[in-house]
Parts: structure tokens; C-alpha cells; sequence
């Protein structure tokens, strides 16, 4: 019974809270990238780049704090510099649809100039974040760290394998819940977000319905940039901060966005756990764990991994192609154009 308790704890430390952290926080930016596409008509490449501005935004404000001596004692200050961090980069994203998009928008360009113009987005969010913060990897992480650590939950149970469950997983899977369930309310009960369920829906109906298409347009990269910062805060403090690894970010989340159904809430969600657990469940190894299942004559020699974590994201990119090949409107069936 000793050996399945212990798989079971080498399980639940290495792939299910890993995979459930990291899904939230692809889940959020999922979120993001559809409301965008489902709203604004385009898939926004632009978007792993606004988390990472956001990201910056919340490291700097965090600095200061934490130079002037403020925090949260136990909790990471970055909880005080989020709201500075989404108010400067919703503005960003404000000015960049009004300098960039809202030309495009006016002038009824097919979506893929849309996109085409977020591509050169992101490449100017990627140099302004390189260029104020730097190209390498950066900590900002305080308070505890650990909610459950390794050697105190070996004391306690007696069992050979530790559980450490990290303050910045727990921090993630609550936000996220947290911030889910804010989003479907103010969708699905209030005026606003059915006007704007109602613009998604169809554009020229809402228009004769008396539907403000501007407002609409501003709270769709408000939310955008909102979910955004904070997706990509709770990956920093989880995994730390890196410009690039932002950029590769991209991948999963439009992975994630197109699975559930690109313009569909729920898919997205669901969209980032399938993918998130999917990476986590093929480049881990199994050894140790079939080592306390098997008998000992039959205890496995390799890793037991069926991939490398180098190619993480490959797998990504091989379930974005199977679903684009089977079923192009995703588990939730969102939209196709």
C-alpha cells in the first residue's frame, strides 16, 4: 500500500499540480486570444508579447516596492504591483488599437491584414520589453515559497516521497478560478458582456440593436490586456521571467484557443488543461513511478520518457495540426472565419 501511496505522490508532485498550474495559466491566456478573435474578428499574434510587457510592468513596480520596503509578508509583492501593471498596459494595448488596428478596422480589411499588422506588434512589444528590462532571465519572487514542502509532508505521512506544493501554484489555480468565474459572470449577467456576447454573435444585428461597436471594441482589449498581465505575472513568479520564453508561449495558447474552439470561453479553458497536462504527461519520466507499481524483477531500466522536455512545445504543434485536420471549430465548436 506504502508503494502506490508513493507513486501517487511522485505523480501528483511532477505532472498533476505542475500540469494544473500550467494550465491555468495557458487557460488565461487562451481566454485572452479568443474573446479577441471572437470579438474583433483576428487571431492576435501579439499576445504572448503582451504578457510579457505586462510581466515587466509588474517585475519593475515590484523592485520599487520592494526597495521601499513594502510587501505582503508571506505573499509575493508582485500582488501589489498587478494592478499598476494591468492599468499601463491595458493603456499600451488601448493606444495600439488606436494607432494600429482601428485604421484596418475602419477601413473593413480582410482579417489577415489584422493579423499581419499584430505580428509587427509583436516584434515592437518583444524590443521595447528587451530593451528595458533585458534579453535574460529575471527573479522576483518573495515571501514563502512553499505552501507544503517535501521534507514536512515525508515527516508527517511517513511515506518516502515528498509533496511540495509551491506558493505560486497554489496562487495560480486560486486566481484563476477566481478570475474564470468574474469573466463568465460579468459575460453572461451583465448588460455589457451580453452586448458584447451579442457582437461576437453577429455584428450587423448588434449594430441594429443600438450596440455601441467602439465601447465594445475598448472592453475587448481592456479584458485582453487584463487577462494578459495577469496570466503572464503567474507564469513569471511560477517559472521565472524570460522575454523569449513569452514569445514561445504563443504556441500552446493559440494551441489551447484553437482545440476548445477559437471564440469560445469555455474551450479555452478547457483547451489549456488538455494541452497543458498533454506536455507534462509525455516529457515526463515514468521510471520511479512504475519502479513502486512493478515487482522489483520488473523494474524498468530506461527513463520511461516518452519524450524529451526539449520538445515541449512540439507537442503543442502536433495537436494544433491534428485538430485543425479533424475538427478546424475545436471541442466547442467555435468559429471557423
Amino acid at each position: 500500500m506504502a508503494d502506490i501511496l508513493n507513486a501517487f505522490v511522485l505523480l501528483l508532485n511532477f505532472v498533476i499540480i505542475p500540469a494544473a498550474a500550467y494550465g491555468s495559466q495557458l487557460a488565461l491566456g487562451a481566454l485572452g486570444v479568443t474573446l479577441v478573435y471572437g470579438i474583433l474578428r483576428f487571431s492576435n499574434f501579439a499576445h504572448g508579447d503582451t504578457m510579457a510587457f505586462g510581466t515587466m510592468v509588474t517585475i519593475l513596480v515590484t523592485w520599487w516596492l520592494q526597495g521601499q520596503g513594502i510587501g505582503l509578508g508571506v505573499l509575493p509583492t508582485a500582488l501589489l504591483a498587478l494592478p499598476v501593471a494591468i492599468g499601463v498596459t491595458v493603456l499600451f494595448v488601448l493606444l495600439t488599437d488606436r494607432w494600429v488596428y482601428r485604421y484596418h478596422r475602419v477601413h473593413k480589411a480582410p482579417p489577415v491584414v489584422l493579423l499581419i499588422a499584430s505580428v509587427g506588434v509583436m516584434f515592437l512589444m518583444n524590443g521595447i520589453v528587451r530593451f528595458i528590462i533585458g534579453p535574460g532571465d529575471q527573479r522576483f519572487e518573495d515571501g514563502e515559497r512553499f505552501i507544503i514542502t517535501a521534507s514536512g509532508f515525508r515527516d508527517f505521512t511517513g511515506l518516502d516521497e515528498g509533496l511540495a506544493f509551491r506558493t505560486s501554484q497554489g496562487l495560480t489555480i486560486v486566481t484563476a478560478i477566481i478570475v474564470v468565474a468574474v469573466l463568465f459572470w460579468f459575460l453572461e449577467r451583465t448588460r455589457t458582456g451580453k452586448s458584447m456576447r451579442a457582437y461576437s454573435d453577429n455584428e450587423n444585428l448588434a449594430l441594429l440593436s443600438g450596440i455601441n461597436p467602439n465601447r465594445v471594441v475598448m472592453l475587448t482589449w481592456i479584458i485582453a490586456a487584463t487577462l494578459a498581465t495577469i496570466a503572464g505575472t503567474l507564469y513569471g513568479l511560477d517559472k521565472g521571467f524570460r522575454p523569449f520564453t513569452y514569445f514561445q508561449l504563443l504556441l500552446p495558447i493559440f494551441a489551447a484557443a484553437i482545440v476548445g474552439g477559437l471564440g469560445s470561453p469555455l474551450g479555452a479553458i478547457a483547451g489549456g488543461f488538455i494541452v497543458a497536462f498533454s506536455e507534462v504527461m509525455l516529457t515526463y519520466a515514468y521510471r520511479k513511478f512504475f519502479a513502486y507499481l512493478l515487482p522489483e524483477a520488473w523494474e524498468p531500466e530506461g527513463l520511461m520518457q516518452l519524450l524529451s522536455t526539449d520538445y515541449k512545445f512540439a507537442v503543442s504543434f502536433v495537436i494544433l495540426v491534428v485538430v485543425l485536420l479533424i475538427k478546424p471549430t475545436g471541442l466547442f465548436g467555435g468559429k471557423t472565419a
